[in-house]
């Protein structure tokens, strides 16, 4: 029970000492800004908050250099993305990624057909405005005894999906450049 006051004053007294010392550090004393710390614009020069931690403050999980090089990471084409996104967009979307350039949408049944349901993975692979920048993936169920069932799909349904998302990705990069030469 001594030992534990004596720790406890000791540590006390040690923060104390570590306390005062900070102040003695810069001089001792507080630097208030007068006329004679201004700048030759008249500026204050202690108008800029002041950081403990430097002029950046204080970076945790990266710093600017960091932050460019985030964003050369994304490496999906905009044409592609924003023709994607407009293709699929009848459908109820399940997960969207923007960086890693995927699409998930949910099941989706036409009230034409309400026992078939159709699902999409789309996947933009590429930052340039190519065919094998795009891949889709097209799953379907068909419901049977009141149960969804996995049925196998042509190919060519994926391919044409493909097809009209590179025709829509084509006809918004003519429309910027169109928008570009008008200005």
């Amino acid at each position: 029970m001594v030992l534990t006051r004596f720790a406890t004053v000791a540590a006390i007294v040690t923060l104390g000492f570590v306390m005062a010392g900070c102040g003695s550090m810069s001089g001792g004393e507080a630097k208030y800004p007068t006329g004679a710390n201004r700048s030759a614009t008249g500026d204050d020069i202690y108008a800029k908050p002041q950081s403990i931690f430097g002029e950046d403050g204080l970076t945790l999980l990266g710093g600017k250099g960091d932050q460019q090089a985030a964003d050369s990471v994304i490496t999906v084409n905009s044409y592609l993305w924003r023709a994607s996104l407009d293709t699929v967009s009848f459908m109820p979307l399940a997960s969207v990624d923007p960086f890693g350039g995927v699409i998930l949408t949910d099941w989706y049944s036409s009230p034409e057909t309400p026992e078939e349901r159709y699902k999409l993975n789309v996947f933009v692979l590429g930052s340039q405005l190519r065919a094998d920048g795009l891949k889709v993936s097209v799953f379907k169920e068909r419901q049977t005894s009141g149960a969804w069932k996995s049925m196998a799909i042509d190919n060519s349904m994926a391919t044409k999906i493909e097809d009209t998302i590179l025709t829509r990705a084509r006809e918004l990069r003519v429309a910027k450049i169109n928008e570009k030469e008008g200005s």
